[in-house]
């Protein structure tokens, strides 16, 4: 049963230290309450806290990590709608392959998935994990082509298979890999847990519907394994999305710890666009692993662009680092443009001067990831700021020319920033950054 603030408040120090972040010991609690808080925050927590609270203050979607360095995430939510918080973990995207394929087209598969790279607003995107599906009956082959896939592409497996000395086989061959197991029924799923711990996996436990599911995976956590993944067994998309939220809702809003863990789901259509609905729904609604049936970059580049905007928290913007940027090859007196370190904001204006064939150098202060207007509303982007920065890495240095180039929408800024950096002039361009090759070819050429 989840604590109130006030029962988790006797148990904090009392001190009222503020190093947790939070003004007294009471507010602090009432963010762990509410599961927007970390009791490792709290420096002076004693180890009666510790056990107590810990279970209490755990996050409702346990946290997972997939491949032998770790680096795949999942889980590790605390809320319903990304508004209210931020979503944590993004959806992990999956490529399947069948131990039935041509071995060329396999080879073409794991080869493509391990060099695909999406740049996206400064950050390298690429596909998660490679699933291997056993279709026939040769054992033996399904864990060659499982050992073959996690030494080609690189990734964490998913290993599906409807036979238990086939995932217990390609466990061990893949011991420590952090691997995900994904049997065929609820039978399998009990009689795997052993494997999977003993390996250091996954377990994907799977049932014919909820009430089922939820039994078992409280029986498993009881007996002491808690590295899980829910599958559902589901007949169509709308009873899919009704039972992700129902499951995130009991885990969430009811504490219920038997449906607290990420989800697998299989995208069964081969179809481009069906395919990509059941993927966008995914990863829009709680999806922790999506396996996609082929290897579609069209289809990859939609879907993790998609991702990186649902998982980016809402409270903290995709920024860049702030500081002077060379476009193409500037001199000292190449002209200089203004922007804020909003990164879409950043990559759109560096791109057009760039396609304008023009070398220059992109100034950008600290505006805690704003674009232009909300930052210059924010009093983020003013004169007297863009002034301060400019000073402080010493512009007058990296630079001969004299002349700021600001955005067009800022106009009004020019006599404050002119005011605030003696010896400069303010240039004002356009509103739009699709106009600056126009701009430049005009004012600058």
């Amino acid at each position: 049963m989840a604590l109130t603030g006030l029962q988790i408040q006797k148990l904090l120090p009392k001190t009222n230290c503020k190093e947790c972040g939070s003004n007294t010991c009471l507010a602090f609690a009432m963010k762990l309450a509410a599961k927007k808080a970390d009791l490792s925050q709290c420096p002076y927590a004693s180890d009666e806290a510790k056990q107590v609270l810990g279970a209490a203050s755990e996050p409702p979607v346990k946290a997972l990590e997939l491949g032998e360095n770790k680096t795949i995430k999942l889980g590790d939510e605390t809320v319903l709608y990304r508004h209210e918080k931020t979503f944590v973990n993004p959806t992990a995207l999956a490529i399947n392959i069948d131990d039935g394929d041509d071995p060329t087209r396999i080879e073409t598969t794991l080869s493509r998935v391990r060099d695909y790279v999406v740049e996206r607003v400064g950050e390298s995107l690429s596909i998660d994990l490679v699933c291997v599906t056993q279709t026939g009956s040769d054992d033996d082959h399904f864990v060659r082509i499982a050992q073959k896939a996690h030494e080609s592409a690189g990734r964490p497996l998913v290993l599906r298979s409807a036979g238990f000395e086939a995932l217990q086989a390609a466990a061990r061959a893949l011991a420590g890999s952090r691997c995900v197991l994904v049997p065929a029924d609820a039978k399998q799923s009990k009689k795997l847990v052993a494997v999977a711990q003993e390996n250091g996996h996954v377990l994907a436990a799977t049932a014919e519907n909820l009430d089922e599911l939820t039994a078992i995976t409280k029986e498993i956590k009881q007996n002491g394994f808690n590295d899980l993944l829910l599958h559902f067994q589901i007949q169509s998309f709308a009873e899919g999305l009704q039972t992700r939220t129902i499951a995130r809702r009991a885990a969430i809003r009811e504490n219920l710890k038997a449906l607290g863990y990420p989800g697998i789901h299989f995208v069964a259509s081969r179809d481009p666009f069906q395919g990509t609905v059941e993927a966008v729904d995914q990863i829009c609604k709680y999806g922790g692993i999506c396996v996609l049936p082929i290897f579609d970059p069209a289809q990859l580049a939609t879907l993790m662009t998609l991702r990186l905007n649902i998982y980016t928290d809402p409270q903290k913007p995709i920024q860049v680092e702030p500081k002077l940027y060379p476009i193409g090859e500037p001199k000292t007196d190449s002209p200089v443009f203004v922007t804020t370190n909003f990164s879409l904001t950043y990559f759109i204006v560096s791109g057009e001067i760039e396609n304008s064939g023009c070398s220059a150098w992109l100034l950008v202060p600290e505006c805690e990831g704003m674009s232009v207007l909300t930052a210059w509303a924010a009093g983020k982007f003013s004169g007297a700021h863009i002034a301060k920065f400019a000073r402080e890495i010493d512009l007058e240095s990296q630079v001969s020319t004299r002349s700021l180039i600001i955005p067009g929408y800022v106009a009004q800024i020019s006599g404050d920033l002119e005011e605030s950096l003696p010896g400069w002039k303010a240039v004002v361009g356009p509103q739009e950054a699709a106009d600056l090759e126009s701009f430049i070819k005009a004012k600058l050429n």
